[in-house]
């Protein structure tokens, strides 16, 4: 009846057509020219040439004619309430939680509009990155999709925030982050960088420490990631099922044809210890200590990715500075991928690792990482 088709106009979600531009096939790195990519609601619906994918009656019309477009941006070591040795972590020493958050929302939003669609958050004090994920699903701010792994969880004395000890101790603290919604896990088996003590290459957890968290969280259907530098700890946690390893600074080769064989994902993160990110030192007011520790484990790290590169790891991208933040001319997620194709990659598997390899990591690569039928429309329109 007339009466239900106009029901039905009135609850249909509305539609929208791209029209005109080029979209890339994310797998094959072929192109569709002149293309219709019709979207409603938030998924796309139809994608295929001008010829033969027609626009729906009242969609809205975007023209695209002379863009790419490819999917939305996945950087997958995100802090969006990142403080650094410096003057401006100083500056942030008393930030009490309310201010924290109103930063990662506005962090956040930078993050989408550089391009960035989906994140994985790699630690934030006192479950602020939850609250966030909330107000961002809820549509209260934008933001990217986020994934995150709470508060990092370390050793006594270790490189990180979350501190605890013995296998029971760990065991609590993954359990207390997963009741808080932590869909990943994160654990600091080595020094860092910015550590002002320890050793970037030190083993500091114990065999039952490490088994009895790795234990716990996959029992919950949880991954865990580390961040490593050290070849001895990446041995250790391979042992006992380690997913990811985040930066990877002195890893030999050995160990990376370990995690290759094993499917264990590396998340680089070069774009901290090359020469692109001292503009971002400069601005902070990083310390000479913290530069020249910088300065010592670059090369070591460069070697690393081109090895990785070499031998097939799976990589996903990942920046350890905001997705946004200048570096080397581009914004740090872009530089990342570029030195990916520096490191040996070509374009189109440094453009994967920036979106369907993180997609299949994170296990959503059924709804986001593609420009596809059924997938959420995270795209980004390049000229």
């Amino acid at each position: 009846s007339l009466c239900a088709s106009a029901a039905f106009a009135q609850s249909a979600p509305p539609s929208t057509a791209l029209v005109g531009g080029t979209v890339v096939d994310i797998d094959t790195g072929k192109s569709i020219p002149d293309a219709v990519v019709v979207i409603t609601g938030d998924r796309i619906t139809a994608v295929g040439p001008a010829a033969t994918v027609s626009v729906p009656d009242g969609a809205r019309r975007v023209p695209m004619a002379g863009k790419w477009l490819i999917p939305g941006l996945m950087n997958m070591h995100v802090h969006f309430g990142l403080k650094l040795p410096g003057a401006e972590g100083d500056a942030l020493a008393n930030e009490t939680d309310g201010e924290l958050t109103l930063r990662m929302a506005a962090n956040a939003r930078r993050s989408l509009h550089s391009g960035v669609t989906t994140v994985r958050l790699t630690h934030t004090d006192n479950g602020n990155d939850f609250a966030l994920k909330r107000a961002i699903a809820a549509g209260q701010t934008r933001g990217p999709r986020i994934e995150t792994a709470g508060e990092l969880i370390v050793p006594t004395g270790g490189h990180g925030f979350r501190e605890t000890d013995g296998p029971y101790g760990f065991a609590q603290a993954a359990r207390t982050q997963i009741k808080r919604g932590a869909s990943w896990i994160k654990i600091a088996i080595s020094g860092g960088i910015s550590d002002t003590h320890g050793d970037i290459s030190a083993a500091p957890m114990t065999d039952d420490e490490m088994r009895t968290l790795i234990e716990v969280a996959h029992r919950n259907g949880v991954k865990v990631t580390a961040h490593n530098g050290s070849v001895a700890a990446a041995e250790q946690a391979l042992r006992f099922g380690i997913d990811c390893f985040e930066h990877g600074y002195h890893l030999d080769e050995a160990t990376l044809r370990q995690m290759k064989a094993k499917g264990v994902w590396l998340v680089p993160t070069m774009v901290v210890s090359q020469p692109g990110a001292y503009e971002f030192y400069k601005k902070i007011g990083s310390p000479p200590w913290y530069l020249e520790r910088v300065a010592s484990t670059g090369k070591d790290h460069w070697t690393m990715l081109q090895t990785a590169i070499r031998l097939g790891v799976n990589i996903a991208l990942g920046t350890d500075q905001f997705p946004f933040e200048p570096n080397d001319g581009t914004t740090a997620t872009i530089a990342e991928a570029e030195l990916y194709v520096k490191g040996g990659m070509t374009p189109l598997q440094a453009l994967q690792a920036g979106t369907i390899a993180p997609a299949r990591m994170l296990g959503i690569d059924k709804d986001v990482g593609r420009i596809k039928a059924g997938q959420y429309a995270d795209i980004v329109a390049l000229d």
